[in-house]
């Protein structure tokens, strides 16, 4: 597997884009990753590994910290990573949730974590999968690598780097297990132990359930359980109730016979007085009804009259309302005789023929006037009209004047703004050079102002740095001193241990004529630690310091020369001066717009008013034209209206009067044609209630009046008859039913009946009872005997697998019979260590000098507490194995990066031999001297054969000189952080 290039923004201290090619540093094989404390080193690394996994060893479970606090609301937050696995390049690209502004409205939302997968193909990047649980699953079978395994075998994370080989035997287990996946192991064991508790459960209850079931049997039958029950006697009483239940059975039989037969006959005495009951009250109704006889029969001769009366009615109303109409009609006729002859001033004598002829005289004489009377209406409208278009010529010749003389200033008044806007161009000519000047010097007094806060903040730098500087030589003083205390202690040492004639360790000689003395404090390899480790602080705040004054130095050079090298009170001169030159010239400026808009209007008014005049000399011609046209027709209207008032004040007045009598004509003519109609049918309506008189026998109207009735009344009288007649007929009916003759004139009485059915009733059912529980009892004990011959047969062969069970639960467990105390899950575990020790030791003998050798410890631990995992080294100085925690600092260090580079191997070989072609180290080099550093670096060169590319995390000088090509981290003013590349020329050989 290989990182090509890493692109992120709005992650950790990244703000801005930052984009890390880490092909280039393929040449080199080894770069640094270097910046202050803080800078965000080891974010890059936090990025790649949230790239590929969505999360980071620092933060896993809180992927909303991962956003850059330095994001404005409106930045987006992503990683896209590059990398090759097996020759094949791919990208992904993931953002974290995070809290963005909402589209619309104040506040935030939930902005959901993102993923995308892509591979390249023939050139193209291809899309693999666009949801984060979609591309998990792909990188999964990509990759070949956990989260786990990936920090332990590509990234080594900062903090986890020697936590393997100081871990305890459960803390590396918990490593192992994830990196290995042996958790099925573990699996395993507990389901061996689960199985072996459940199978001694059922043999200790099947112990106690045959004495459980015996005493269930006992209690079936209603006896004492043996101490010691066998098969034989479940059998024995088993067949005992089952003799009982059957007995039972039998007496429930007759039983139940008995009670049938005393139910049949008590249901036949039922239907018999259920049969008289009926005969008795069909009877009884029939003797009711037959009183009634003498009042119904008068209802149907009152019913047949009233039926009859009904039938007549019609007509007889009918002729009333003839005659009624009839007489409406003549007093109607007489009302508009009289009302015509009083339009005529005198009585009139005439017949229908006559005053139709009068009629279509008048409606004549009306034709004619209509359009007469329209004339008459519109002689007040013409006359408006003649005085209206009058107006309108007066007021358009008062237009034409006012045009012209508009026509003849206007081009006097643009002469006049022409010279003003000549005049203004040459003034706002210079505003291009004002505007620039005044930039400049806005530009150089902001540079100015900042020029002197940087020069305080430099005084104050080179304060710090000087205090920085006396520091680090006081550490470097304590140092040397506890160095050379050591020295001293470790001869006054040797010395107290000499013995007169034995060879000294250092130099052989059994002759000591001078030992060293010491009686100072023992310095120890703690001391030393920390003192090297105060200096190594020193020192890097001492360059920090440096750093930040250089920084502020070049920073104040750059804003002096902004600032043209003119102190503040200068400039602010120069600036008050050009600023208000330039707001003269831009007033000029707005004149020149103002002057060019007016002359423009100006133009634009002449060509309309010129225009205008044409039109309004136009329009005062056809007003002239409009006024003697409408006189005519008011001469011509006038005329005509006079010729036809005959009299009238008015020809309107004329033609209402003519109205009127045409009106009452009309009215008078349909009032006579009324009153014949209404007397025929008068005479047709007393035809037809004659014959309807004889049809239904009735006399005359008054009998007709006499016998009507209601509807109501009618109705009540045919129900009331009808009732009677259907229940006579229902009682006569019931009394001719075959099932109601023959019976006894008495009720029967069934007392007796009931109280022999109540009997046997009772009498069955507590025998089926009897023998329903017999039943239930009987195969509740075959079940028990059932259960009983299984449980006994089942036994044995329970036993014997339990033993079996119990024993290997046992052994997976660490117990007995295994002697190592070595779980099943660590015992698999341990191949895998020893794989590891292996591996590691190959370059942990190079970078110790053959010292040094790593050992998988399995012996029993302390009070036999578990075993398996252990880890020893080996001394061959002393020839004797110490524990892992007794090795310095920096033997630490070394012995931690062997390791890891031995698990890198084993988890690689065994995740399907992916190739790691990228290695990141984050810290841990602080720690060694200068040799044991330079062995160290170049077991590390060693890794860049067959193209690995090597990345390092660390503030330690000496790398800094020896590694060339670096991934600088810096610090923005605004905090935020971005990333810079340096390399060295091919050919550059690491020492």
């Amino acid at each position: 597997m290989k990182i090509q290039r890493l692109t992120i923004a709005g992650f950790g201290p990244y703000k801005d884009e930052q984009q890390i090619d880490f092909e280039r540093f393929d040449d080199d094989g080894i770069f640094l990753i270097t910046g202050k404390t803080g800078a965000g080193k080891s974010s890059l690394l936090d990025a790649i590994c949230f790239a590929l996994y969505s999360g980071v060893p620092r933060y896993d479970g809180t992927q909303s910290r991962l956003r850059s606090d330095y994001c404005e609301p409106g930045d987006s937050t992503f990683v896209e990573l590059q990398f090759t696995v097996h020759g094949t390049s791919y990208r992904v690209r993931r953002s974290p949730e995070y809290e963005r502004p909402k589209k619309s409205g104040s506040g935030t939302t939930p902005q959901k974590a993102t993923a995308e997968l892509f591979r390249l193909t023939d050139g193209v990047w291809e899309g693999i999968a666009a949801r984060p649980v979609d591309v998990a699953t792909e990188l999964d079978a990509i990759l070949g690598l956990t989260k786990d395994q990936f920090l332990q075998v590509i990234l080594l994370a900062q903090n986890r780097f020697q936590q393997f080989l100081l871990a305890k035997n459960d803390e590396r287990q918990a490593v192992l297990r994830t990196l290995f996946g042996t958790k099925r192991f573990e699996q395993m064991e507990l389901a061996l132990v689960a199985r072996s508790k459940d199978l001694a459960a059922q043999l200790d209850s099947s112990g106690g359930s045959l004495q459980s079931q015996a005493a269930l049997a006992a209690g079936l039958v209603q006896q004492e359980a043996p101490t010691q029950p066998a098969l034989a006697w479940f059998d024995e009483i088993l067949a005992e109730l089952t003799d009982a239940h059957a007995r039972a059975a039998e007496a429930a039989t007759v039983a139940d016979a008995e009670f049938s037969t005393a139910d049949a006959e008590h249901r036949a005495l039922q239907d018999t007085r259920r049969r008289q009951l009926r005969r008795d009250s069909a009877r009884s109704t029939l003797e009711t009804f037959e009183t009634q006889t003498e009042a119904i029969e008068a209802d149907r001769e009152t019913l047949d009259r009233a039926r009859r009366a009904s039938s007549v009615w019609a007509h007889v109303a009918a002729r009333r309302g003839a005659e009624s109409a009839h007489q409406r009609a003549v007093e109607a006729e007489k009302e508009k005789t009289e009302r015509y002859s009083a339009l005529l001033e005198g009585a009139i004598d005439i017949d229908a023929e006559t005053l139709g002829k009068v009629i279509d005289e008048l409606a004549r004489s009306l034709g004619t006037l209509q359009g007469i009377v329209a004339d008459e209406r519109t002689l007040h409208r013409l006359r408006g009209e003649v005085e209206r278009l009058e107006k309108v010529h007066a007021d358009r010749e008062a237009d034409v004047a006012a045009a012209t003389h508009r026509v003849a200033e206007l081009p006097g008044q643009l002469h006049a703004v022409a010279e003003e806007l000549s005049v203004a161009k040459v003034t706002a000519a210079s505003l291009p050079e004002a505007k620039a000047k005044v930039a400049r010097l806005e530009v150089a007094r902001s540079a100015a102002q900042r020029a002197a806060t940087l020069d305080r903040k430099l005084t104050e730098a080179r304060f710090t740095e000087k205090d920085a500087s006396a520091a680090h030589l006081a550490a470097a003083t304590r140092l040397d001193e506890l160095f050379t205390a050591r020295l001293n202690g470790h001869a006054g040492e040797l010395a107290r241990a000499l013995v007169a004639g034995d060879p000294c360790a250092v130099c052989g000689s059994p002759e000591h004529p001078k030992p060293a003395s010491w009686d100072g404090d023992e310095i120890t390899e703690a001391d030393m630690a920390a003192a090297r480790a105060a200096v190594a602080d020193r020192r890097s705040e001492l360059d920090d310091a440096t750093a930040i004054a250089q920084d502020l130095a070049t920073r104040l050079a750059a804003e002096q020369a902004r600032a043209e090298s003119k102190p503040l009170d200068e400039i602010d001169a120069e600036l008050a001066d050009a600023t208000l030159e330039l707001i003269d010239l831009e007033t000029a400026a707005e004149q020149v717009v103002g002057y060019e808009a007016r002359q423009a209007a100006l133009r634009a008014e002449l060509d309309t008013a010129t225009e205008s005049l044409t039109a309004l000399r136009a329009d005062s011609a056809r007003a002239s034209t409009g006024v003697a046209e409408a006189a005519t027709r008011l001469t011509e209207a006038t005329t005509r209206v006079t010729e036809h008032r005959s009299g009238f004040e008015s020809v309107a007045e004329r033609a209402a009067e003519l109205e009127r009598r045409l009106e009452a004509a009309r009215d008078l003519l349909d009032a006579m044609a009324t009153t014949q109609t209404r007397q025929a049918a008068l005479a047709a309506a007393t035809e037809t209630l004659a014959d309807q008189l004889a049809e239904n026998d009735c006399a005359d109207e008054a009998a007709v009046d006499a016998a009507r009735r209601g509807a109501a009344e009618i109705a009540s009288l045919d129900t009331r008859i009808r009732e009677f007649d259907n229940a006579v007929a229902s009682a006569r009916s019931t009394l001719a039913e075959p099932e109601l003759a023959d019976l006894p004139a008495d009720l029967i009485d069934l007392s007796a009946a009931e109280s022999l059915v109540a009997e046997t009733r009772s009498s069955r059912d507590a025998a089926l009872q009897a023998a329903s529980s017999l039943s239930e009892r009987v195969g509740q004990l075959g079940a028990i005997v059932c259960r009983v011959r299984t449980e006994q047969e089942a036994s044995a062969a329970l036993r014997e697998e339990y033993e079996h069970v119990r024993a290997l639960a046992s052994a997976v467990q660490g117990n007995e019979p295994n002697t190592k105390r070595m779980r099943l899950e660590t015992y698999v575990l341990a191949a895998q260590l020893e794989e590891i020790v292996t591996a590691a030791n190959a370059r942990l003998g190079t970078m110790t000098s053959g010292r040094y050798t790593l050992q998988h410890d399995d012996s029993v631990q302390y009070r036999n507490t578990r075993s398996g995992l252990g880890l020893a080294i080996l001394d061959e100085h002393t020839g004797r194995a110490r524990p892992t925690h007794s090795l310095s600092g920096g033997e630490t260090f070394l012995a931690s990066l062997a390791l890891a580079l031995g698990l890198a191997e084993v988890v690689t070989n065994q995740a399907g031999g992916i190739s790691l072609d990228t290695l990141f180290i984050d810290e841990g080099f602080g720690s060694l001297d200068g040799d044991t550093l330079e062995i160290a670096m170049s077991t590390l060169d060693s890794l860049r054969s067959g193209g690995r590319t090597i990345g390092l995390i660390s503030h330690v000088d000496a790398m800094k000189e020896q590694i060339h090509a670096k991934l600088r981290i810096d610090v923005t003013d605004s905090g935020a952080s971005r990333v810079a590349v340096s390399t060295v020329p091919l050919g550059f050989e690491l020492v």
